[in-house]
């Protein structure tokens, strides 16, 4: 599936202060992949020689690709061209992804519920366009205005880019956007593009700082909560 549109507009409040719209990151913050993702990279690493730690995981959780597999290879030396390393472990994962994918605590009612008051929501990710199109399958494609991939950008996350893009798509200010994240990688993305943030941290710890909530669930996460971290800012 492509994005759904190059732009949808979104409505302004009168006093110009409103959130306008929320952007979700994907892997580990709405389905719960990052297990698949670590699978994919143990199970094939194993087998080429390489066992991979706790340590190793607390690095690569949130992508992208690219990091990861600059990580990998630095770490284990493993001797296989970049782009062969990333088409296996890809493959991999999309193998494990055939079963479906098991959502987060709290992510389809947060979902229903920005859908119910008229909220925008767009899905942020580092994963490639055809990996994000076969979780969307368990997910769900018609809660989101559209969906930016990790390959569909010049430069995914910890860049600002794929977040800018969103706001831009939605004619929306990145500082009445509230980004969802699980991984440091997509919060320091968010904050680049100066939008609030709520980290729900999956595998590596995230700590409170100014214009970042960390909470433990999405289950905490309702409509009077993320229109409260725009209007604080704005």
């Amino acid at each position: 599936m492509t994005t759904t549109s190059t732009a949808t507009r979104v409505l302004d409040h009168g006093d110009g202060r409103g959130l306008q719209a929320v952007l979700l990151d994907m892997d580990g913050t709405l389905v719960d992949t990052e297990d698949f993702w670590w699978q994919a990279e143990v199970t094939l690493f194993a087998e080429l020689g390489h066992a991979l730690t706790d340590e190793d995981r607390a690095q690569v959780v949130g992508g992208p690709m690219t990091r990861v597999i600059d990580y990998l290879v630095g770490t284990t030396g493993v001797d296989l061209a970049p782009a062969d390393l990333t088409a296996l472990i890809n493959q991999r994962f999309v193998d494990l992804l055939a079963g479906g994918v098991p959502l987060m605590p709290g992510a389809e009612r947060l979902l229903n519920t920005l859908a119910a008051h008229g909220i925008p929501a767009a899905l942020v990710s580092a994963s490639h366009r055809h990996v994000i199109d076969i979780v969307l399958r368990s997910l769900g494609a018609h809660h989101f205005a559209f969906t930016v991939a990790g390959d569909e950008v010049p430069r995914t996350k910890p860049h600002p880019d794929p977040y800018l893009e969103a706001a831009r798509r939605l004619g929306a200010e990145p500082a009445r956007c509230v980004v969802i994240e699980d991984a440091p990688t997509g919060v320091r993305a968010a904050e680049a593009a100066g939008c609030p943030v709520i980290a729900v941290p999956s595998v590596a710890p995230i700590e409170p700082a100014q214009g970042r909530l960390v909470l433990s669930s999405l289950e905490q996460v309702d409509l009077e909560l993320l229109r409260s971290l725009v209007t604080s800012r704005v």
